[in-house]
């Protein structure tokens, strides 16, 4: 499988949400770095520390929320499938419900990375608290 590679909906939505998550964290922290980097010139220490405060669990699950009623069907049931799986490891220095809501958020971004939207993708990524 090639980098660019997209899957079909039904391929995509036939993993596990907590995969769809691990994708999505990737995203969403490359996306995250590649914006700091183009308009910051600043030390690298500095972008870990502004990277960090925008991809946290507390940070993605207000974002989640903010997003819930403009989701597609098919969006909402990722989201709700990430928030309502299980992880193996409990949330570091935040709360669990954050920490459930941010894994949905991730999973409906790993949904649509891998489903190859990306201007739905940049849509939400571009979202403003």
């Amino acid at each position: 499988m090639d980098f660019f590679d997209t899957m079909s909906d039904k391929e995509a939505l036939s993993l596990n949400a907590l995969t769809l998550a691990y994708i999505g964290d990737a995203v969403h922290s490359l996306y995250i770095r590649r914006k700091l980097v183009g308009e910051l010139d600043v030390k690298p220490y500095v972008l870990h520390r502004l990277a960090s405060d925008t991809v946290k669990a507390s940070a993605q699950a207000a974002l989640a929320e903010k997003l819930s009623s403009e989701l597609t069907e098919t969006e909402l049931s990722v989201y709700h499938r990430g928030r309502n799986g299980s992880p193996h490891h409990k949330a570091k220095n935040q709360s669990a419900s954050d920490y459930r809501k941010a894994t949905g958020f991730e999973a409906v971004l790993g949904y649509l990375y891998l489903t190859g939207q990306k201007e739905r993708l940049l849509q939400i990524l571009e979202t403003k608290l």
